[in-house]
């Protein structure tokens, strides 16, 4: 079947880095999404990664995640360089149906 299966909670200081991993069955790792979901806030959409290693992120938070994958892992990795108070938060990956 298909799966996508993110990573465990974790818990960090400010400014400190965090990678959150999405292992991914039964579908390519193409045109993925990251969203977030912030306490008591809707679903914002963080950015995504294509059939290559093309990005594209939302305006308000460019430069502030990197998404990357490993094909041979079978896994999709979103990159926080520096943590904010506000990047405490429920976040999901999605594949995009293609």
């Amino acid at each position: 079947g298909q799966q996508l299966t993110s990573s465990e909670s974790v818990v960090k200081r400010q400014g400190e880095p965090v990678t959150l991993s999405c292992h991914v069955t039964g579908v390519s790792l193409t045109y993925l999404h990251w969203i977030r979901q912030r306490s008591g806030h809707g679903l914002e959409w963080i950015g995504r990664i294509d059939d290559g290693t093309g990005t594209i992120f939302a305006a308000s938070l460019q430069g502030q995640f990197t998404i990357t994958k490993d094909s041979t892992r079978e896994e999709v990795y979103l990159n926080v360089k520096s943590l904010k108070p506000e990047d405490s938060a429920l976040y999901y990956c999605a594949k995009e149906a293609h």
